[in-house]
């Protein structure tokens, strides 16, 4: 068992959970309202000046071109496909100018971003994967299990999200970044017990994003 399964597996709980996510069922058979799309894909957004410098610092820290060259094309991807989704999805649902820049912030997308720019700082490899991979492979998760395309909602805001994450080369970027995280397994404990505690609060975390996506939308 590779380092990734075995921190997946210890956080199996929470991670189940996020993929099964009420949010995710709703998402997958289109009967997800307009109001909770529109607030979880505000507060999601919020995540990609975050994440964009993750991919930048995994060019920056990876250990050979090939592997940089791999984050480089990602990032020219994410810079382009998903952020077309997000402002195309803001337009169709009359997202205001103010709601996509500088929202209110729940406490699940400040508590993340938190970590991605902790895993940032560290400058250290292993870390900024650690935080990569989960939100990644999670999403390609519950994305999967949309299934056959023709069974997907017709709604493109609903189709798009899922199509962004199940495609055969997003489940390859997926597939690649859990070999490279077992590649580069710290070698010493202590190093090693602080990735497997960044992944385990990627995984919460991701679980507290998706209950605040249905229980924001249930006060409002």
């Amino acid at each position: 068992m590779g380092f990734a399964e075995e921190l997946r597996n210890q956080s199996a709980g929470d991670w189940d959970a996020a993929v099964n996510h009420p949010f995710v069922d709703q998402l997958l058979d289109g009967s997800l309202p307009d109001e909770d799309l529109s607030h979880y894909l505000v507060q999601d957004y919020q995540f990609c000046d975050a994440f964009t410098a993750l991919l930048g610092q995994a060019v920056a820290s990876a250990p050979s071109l090939p592997s940089r060259l791999v984050f480089a094309g990602v990032l020219g991807a994410f810079a382009s496909d998903e952020n077309t989704y997000f402002q195309d999805c803001f337009s169709e649902l009359d997202v205001p100018e103010t709601d996509r820049t500088t929202p209110a912030l729940g406490q699940a997308t400040r508590d993340f971003d938190a970590l991605m720019r902790s895993a940032l700082a560290t400058r250290s490899y292993p870390d900024v994967l650690a935080v990569l991979l989960v939100a990644e492979w999670l999403y390609g998760d519950w994305a999967a299990r949309a299934g056959n395309p023709d069974s997907w909602p017709a709604e493109p805001k609903h189709a798009e999200w899922i199509r962004l994450h199940n495609n055969p080369e997003y489940n390859a970027w997926v597939a690649w970044l859990r070999d490279e995280f077992d590649a580069v397994e710290p070698s010493s404990p202590q190093k090693r017990q602080r990735v497997a505690a960044t992944f385990a609060e990627a995984v919460r975390l991701e679980r507290a994003f998706f209950d605040a996506a249905l229980v924001s939308a249930a006060i409002r």
